[in-house]
């Protein structure tokens, strides 16, 4: 059985010089990979009750919708700011080249729903630390954040285990 890691292509220099890019779509395109990662990801919560999903734009609506499928659990687009038709909260947060805010709509969870965060990967934590946040702010317990892919140097994962959330990811890249 061929290793998850090695179904995720590498692409230099992308978007900028001395990136390099983790591209999950090779996984979602091989279909046995695809599922042996979602069944990875959900494997730690499997028969335990779990309300929603909330899934980071935009890999994260595809992995975080396949979670919340095999959870029996509802879905929560977590977007950038300005995509939701509805009344939404927002929250601000810092990337390497400045600000960016995301949003989800104000009714999506209610008080005291267990809410498991999905995304592709997490590299320095700031857009899934934020999600956190907003997930929190408006009452979700969050009981874990899920990724494909860790890139630990960057520290990412242990800035969410600092807030109390509990990381799972499947793979590990050193550096960038």
């Amino acid at each position: 059985m061929t290793a998850l890691k090695d179904i995720i292509r590498t692409i230099p220099d992308y978007p900028k010089p001395g990136i390099l890019f983790r591209d999950i779509t090779t996984l979602m395109g091989d279909a046995r990979a695809f599922r042996r990662a979602i069944d990875e990801l959900v494997q730690p919560w499997a028969g335990t009750k779990i309300d929603k999903v909330a899934g980071i734009e935009a890999r994260g609506f595809i992995l975080g919708g396949a979670v919340a499928h095999q959870l029996s659990a509802g879905f929560v687009p977590i977007r950038k700011k300005g995509k939701l038709p509805h009344a939404t909260v927002s929250i601000a947060y810092s990337l390497e080249y400045g600000l960016d805010e995301m949003e989800m709509h104000q009714d999506a969870v209610q008080p005291g729903e267990r809410v498991i965060l999905v995304d592709d990967l997490i590299a320095t934590g700031g857009t899934a630390t934020a999600a956190a946040q907003l997930l929190r702010r408006i009452g979700a317990d969050v009981v874990a954040a899920c990724f494909v892919i860790d890139l630990p140097d960057l520290g990412g994962a242990d800035k969410l285990r600092a807030m109390d959330v509990p990381v799972r990811t499947l793979v590990e890249f050193a550096g960038h």
